[in-house]
């Protein structure tokens, strides 16, 4: 088996909130990440597999490309994640919940079972990992 990875780049803005409690429950839970901000984010989209005999490719690249376009970016880059998506009516969109909803948007699209990992970096020395259930 191989594993290739893709890595794309985007922007978002956010604040981590919810919406039953207070402002100051809030602040308390949350802190700074309570007001809006933003991010840069990279994400790292790594299938697995084995090549196909005749194009000796795991996935073709462009068609990895467009999913990732078509799911992710159109959906998230230079939005506000709780005021332009329906994601994060109810839940704060932390690393952790982000990293989930990017793995389940790309596991539907992509073949089944193709999709190996993300790993979405929020920081130069912080990221999440969500690995497939067949890793």
């Amino acid at each position: 088996m191989l594993r290739v990875t893709r890595t794309i780049h985007f922007s978002t803005s956010l604040r981590y909130w919810l919406e039953d409690e207070s402002e100051e429950e809030n602040r308390k839970r949350f802190g700074r990440e309570a007001d809006r901000h933003g991010h840069n984010y990279r994400l790292e989209i790594t299938v697995a597999g084995e090549p196909d005999p005749q194009t000796g490719m795991v996935i073709n690249l462009v068609d990895l490309k467009n999913v990732a376009e078509r799911e992710i970016m159109s959906r998230f880059d230079h939005k506000d994640l709780n005021l332009d998506t329906d994601y994060f009516v109810s839940i704060p969109p932390t690393p952790e919940h982000f990293a989930s909803l990017i793995f389940d948007l790309l596991n539907a699209a992509l073949p089944e079972g193709l999709l190996d990992r993300i790993r979405l970096h929020v920081a130069h020395d912080y990221f999440v990992d969500v690995i497939g259930s067949g890793a």
